[in-house]
């Protein structure tokens, strides 16, 4: 395994009160609780897709 592995820096910046409920489990599957709260994840193509359901909701940057 590279110990240089791309990383994301990922943030829920609006609520998911009013989203629909597969957004709401997207969330909650990546490991968010609050709002405000970041997550740093791998950059792989099953991160790049939850991003892409929720990508309204968050703010996305690379480590």
């Amino acid at each position: 395994m590279a110990t240089n592995e791309k990383k994301l820096k990922i943030t829920l910046v609006k609520s998911t009160i009013g989203a629909v409920p597969k957004q709401v489990a997207t969330v909650k599957s990546m490991g968010f609780k609050k709002l405000n709260s970041v997550v740093v994840l791998p950059d792989n193509s099953a991160t790049r897709g939850q991003i892409q359901q929720i990508r309204h909701l968050v703010k996305v940057e690379e480590v």
